[in-house]
């Protein structure tokens, strides 16, 4: 009755109402008497009006704006991921992508389209939002500099870090000396583009080059810690010295710049002095998540929007404003890495996008359309890589570091992804660089980025330690190895407890691995340790309540599938653990025609359907992340659905096929680690006719008498679920329960899916 109710309120107050305006339209109308009101009547269609209007509105600079982003986005991502997959950090293939949108490709063989997605007059709103995700973005580098750390590690890597500033520096100024006639811009002096050709060669990618550190594991090593306080004290001072050059360069000599570089410091002393000590109190009293609300969220960002301003202001450029800025920020660990990720998505995904993409449209290597043009992108690329790559490496064998530990310190520090295109942007917006010396120090700032993967397992290779052959050794330990790969802490829990279910007996000859995998754009380098602990605390503390020994590995990746299955296979472990993800679109039209995961974007999958390797409308029982594990791993793969799993001491093992004969062999572990009461459902009848199966039943029962119950029933009670505290299934009649939409899926307990690799 209530249901009716509604609907008549509803009806009548929209149709009452409605013939209300109706009203009020009719009597409004006779006001127009006396007016002059003109109606125009269109010779041109209905269909003609609305098309040009549409038209009208695809033009509006809000909607082309949109459009570009929607564009910007989508081929980053994809270009990222192509990169991911190949190794290389992600910012090489949004480079990439900007370079790609620009005239050197798209702009070349498709400039109709170029011209209707970035028309001259949008370059400007592209320009300044893009200028805003830099100044977050430099905000967010800021932030990420541990000073404690240049303060208490700062003997040998400060030798380094400079060294590695002058030495490229000195040699970028003589390349300034042999091209300047050629290549420098027509009124610039000598001196304003010899410092921008030293401080381009001179700078390192302090983010991409911690990323990669985590990538390789690198990061918590004594190395580790060496190139990061290189890195950060090498930012310092060459975001110093650029402000520096910035003011020269807009002076016109450094004599007229001095008053510009006398206001810069005494800016400096007071964001050190006064600022800095105000926002640690505030930092102080509002460190936790729950006491940082939006007024003091509003003071930190209008401390970096007026530092920006003042920079701008002296002359400086915002972006130095923007780093000190968040230099200054309240020196909590916490607090840092609750507000790094309220800005790091915005800026890192949404609008640092665009500025690769403003810098792609700058970039014209078709201007380079001359062998000689080549030999010098050549000879700028040998000056860059000697300077930075050779000067690191020299420096640190000075100090006393081996070889080995030199040259990846001087692979490391010659990465300089997005913050040489940061300084080749304000040097070109400056008249500094032309347009060709714009573009040949972009390749640069490619190629050097790209070679630091290769030029690391390079290294690793010539300097090849017995690491592997200990690896190699312990592969060949006769014992039964579990590898679980857990996402959350309560997941971890109820794998740990299923995989000491399968050990507990053996003692010395099981080993099981806890591991958790995390993504590189996920953390901040101040989070990882306290995240790593906190991962694994309530695992470790499973192990003790389980008088289970683990051996725990932490690894920050861009692949987290890829590496799980990299150390299932490289460690030649007996079975993988992992807990079912769940796809956001699984299961949807959408999901299956775009190829949506949690991922958003699944390229891979999209290759797959249309190479014809997967039908679009295949029933897939399992989610990306979970089939691509199982189909690339050498090793048996469990997957836990988890339905509140705790005690193992009563399984069901359904066999549908003779192919599943390899369940009673977990039976088998399962009663002899565990004492668990297994019953084992003969489906379809396969277990009558298999004498294989009937004996491994028959050689359970004589050790373990009363432990194993062999049934054949066709339809199961809700009850017999209920008793059963684990389902053990094969992946092929796991699909078949899907395919068929089996009863068993809304009654069944926590269930493992079992593959077969052994």
């Amino acid at each position: 009755m209530k249901k009716f109710k509604n609907i008549i309120f509803y009806v009548g107050i929209i149709g009452g109402f409605s013939a209300l305006m109706y009203w009020i339209v009719l009597v409004g109308s006779k006001l127009e008497n006396g007016r002059d009101i003109v109606i125009s009547k269109s010779e041109i269609s209905y269909w003609d009006q609305f098309i040009d209007s549409l038209l009208y509105n695809l033009e509006h600079p809000l909607a082309v704006l949109l459009a570009q982003i929607v564009t910007i986005i989508f081929v980053a991502r994809l270009l990222g991921w192509i990169c991911k997959k190949i190794g290389q950090p992600i910012v090489i293939g949004e480079i990439v992508a900007g370079i790609i949108l620009g005239p050197s490709l798209i702009g070349f063989y498709f400039p109709e389209f170029s011209t209707a997605l970035f028309p001259d007059h949008s370059l400007g709103n592209l320009q300044f939002i893009s200028q805003i995700g830099l100044i977050l973005f430099m905000f967010i580098i800021g932030m990420e500099l541990d000073l404690k750390v240049l303060r208490n590690k700062a003997h040998d890597a400060i030798v380094i870090s400079h060294a590695s500033i002058i030495i490229p520096f000195a040699l970028g100024m003589g390349l300034a000396y042999f091209i300047y006639r050629s290549f420098a811009p027509d009124g610039v002096q000598f001196f304003s583009f010899g410092l921008f050709m030293g401080i381009s060669m001179s700078i390192t990618a302090f983010p991409v080059l911690a990323r990669i550190m985590q990538e390789r594991g690198i990061h918590k090593t004594r190395i580790g810690t060496i190139v990061i306080t290189c890195a950060a004290a090498d930012d310092i001072t060459a975001w110093s010295l650029l402000a520096v050059i910035i003011a020269i360069v807009k002076a016109g000599s450094f004599v007229s710049s001095i008053y510009t570089i006398l206001l810069a410091a005494g800016y400096v002393f007071f964001m050190i002095k006064v600022v800095r000590p105000f926002l640690w109190r505030v930092g102080h009293l509002h460190a936790s998540r729950e006491n940082l609300s939006k007024p003091i969220v509003a003071i930190f960002f209008l401390t970096l929007i007026l530092s920006a301003y003042a920079s701008e202001v002296i002359g400086i450029h915002a972006l130095f404003g923007a780093f000190m800025a968040g230099a200054i920020m309240p020196d909590n660990a916490k607090f840092r890495s609750i507000f790094i990720e309220k800005v790091e998505d915005v800026a890192l995904v949404l609008l640092l996008p665009l500025f690769f993409v403003y810098t792609g449209l700058r970039t014209q290597i078709g201007l380079l359309d001359d062998p000689y043009l080549w030999k010098v992108t050549g000879l700028i690329i040998v000056v860059a890589v000697t300077g930075k790559f050779i000067g690191s490496a020299l420096a640190a064998k000075y100090v006393g570091q081996s070889w080995k530990d030199s040259l990846t310190i001087g692979a490391l520090m010659n990465t300089r992804g997005l913050m040489e295109l940061v300084i080749l942007n304000i040097g070109y917006d400056l008249g500094v660089l032309t347009p060709e010396i714009f573009a040949m120090m972009v390749i640069m700032a490619l190629v050097t980025t790209f070679m630091t993967g290769p030029a690391l397992a390079f290294i690793n290779w010539a300097f090849k330690s017995k690491s592997d052959e200990v690896f190699q050794e312990i592969n060949e330990i006769s014992k039964y190895k579990i590898l679980v790969s857990f996402g959350n802490p309560e997941s971890g829990k109820s794998l740990l407890r299923l995989a000491n279910g399968l050990t507990k007996n053996l003692k010395d000859n099981a080993a099981i691995t806890a591991m958790h995998l995390t993504s590189n754009n996920k953390l901040d380098r101040f989070k990882t340790p306290e995240y790593e602990a906190n991962s694994f605390a309530p695992i470790i503390q499973e192990s003790v309540t389980l008088n289970q020994k683990i051996t725990t590995l932490y690894k920050a990746t861009n692949d987290i599938d890829a590496d799980i299955v990299e150390v299932a296979n490289r460690g030649k472990y007996d079975l993988l653990l992992i807990g079912i993800g769940q796809s956001i679109y699984e299961g949807s039209l959408l999901g299956k025609i775009l190829g949506f995961t949690t991922k958003i974007i699944n390229p891979e999958k999209l290759i797959n359907q249309v190479t014809g390797k997967e039908n679009l409308f295949e029933n897939a029982p399992f989610d990306d992340r979970t089939r691509t594990i199982i189909d690339k791993c050498e090793t048996s793969v469990g997957v836990l659905i988890d339905k509140g799993f705790g005690k193992i001491d009563r399984v069901f093992i359904p066999v549908f096929s003779e192919k599943d004969i390899y369940l009673i062999l977990f039976a088998q572990k399962l009663i002899k680690n565990s004492g668990s009461q297994i019953t084992v459902l003969d489906a379809v009848g396969h277990i009558k006719s298999n004498s294989e199966i009937k004996e491994l039943i028959r050689a359970i029962e004589q050790f373990a008498p009363n432990h194993i119950n062999l049934v054949n029933k066709r339809n199961l009670e809700k009850d017999f679920f209920i008793k059963n505290d684990l389902m053990f299934v094969s992946t092929d009649s796991w699909k078949k329960l899907i395919e068929t939409k089996s009863v068993w899926l809304s009654d069944m307990p926590s269930t493992l899916i079992l593959s077969n690799k052994n």
